[in-house]
Parts: structure tokens; C-alpha cells; sequence
């Protein structure tokens, strides 16, 4: 069983950054794709970034210029440097982990407070 551990979450004000970390307790080099979520109260989990295994990655448009994902599979360790903070923002956020063939695991989540 993998297990994923976030942390890095706080309360921030806007315009403010923060730094994402998602420990793997199994090897991501092996791991077709990684990503972030988040859901906000009364809201649909939705992706925020993904990142392949040949390093390609995608971002939800809100996020798009303000946040990066990255992975580290010497720490089996995935990012999400996030800056300009926005209130909007605010949200637990998850990550995840996708191996072949359809196994998917997901951490406990990390909250993220955005203050206007």
C-alpha cells in the first residue's frame, strides 16, 4: 500500500506564496502521472497540476503563471510552489499518485487559507 503525506499548507495573505510537499512512501520514478487537487467547501474536487512521468505538465487555467509543479524521484517527492496567492484559492489540497495499471492513491489532503 502507498501512502502519501502532504504538508506545507497554512494560512497565507493574498498575494503570498507557499510550497507543497508530498512525500511517497512508494517510488514515483515507476509512477505514470502525479498531480494536485483541491476542493473547496460546497465545491467538486478539481485537478490544479499534473505532472508525467517524462516530465510534461498541465495546470488548470486559475493557475496557470501562479503555480508549478515539480517532482523530485530521488526524494519521491512532488511540488507545488504556489505564488500570488489568491483568496479564491483557499482549499484543502491533495495529491496523488497514479500507477499502471489504474491504481490511483491519495494523501489525507493539506489546507490552504488565502486571507484577503
Amino acid at each position: 500500500q502507498v501512502q502519501l503525506v502532504e504538508s506545507g499548507g497554512g494560512l497565507v495573505q493574498a498575494g503570498g506564496s507557499l510550497r507543497l510537499s508530498c512525500a511517497v512512501s512508494g517510488s514515483i520514478a515507476s509512477a505514470n502521472a502525479m498531480g494536485w487537487y483541491r476542493q473547496a467547501p460546497g465545491k467538486q474536487r478539481e485537478l490544479v497540476a499534473g505532472i508525467t512521468s517524462s516530465g510534461r505538465t498541465n495546470y488548470a487555467d486559475s493557475v496557470k503563471g501562479r503555480f508549478t509543479i515539480s517532482r523530485d524521484n530521488t526524494k519521491n517527492t512532488v511540488y507545488l510552489q504556489m505564488n500570488s496567492l489568491k483568496p479564491e484559492d483557499t482549499a484543502v489540497y491533495y495529491c496523488s499518485v497514479n500507477y499502471f495499471p489504474g491504481k490511483v492513491y491519495w494523501g489525507q489532503g493539506t489546507q490552504v487559507t488565502v486571507s484577503s
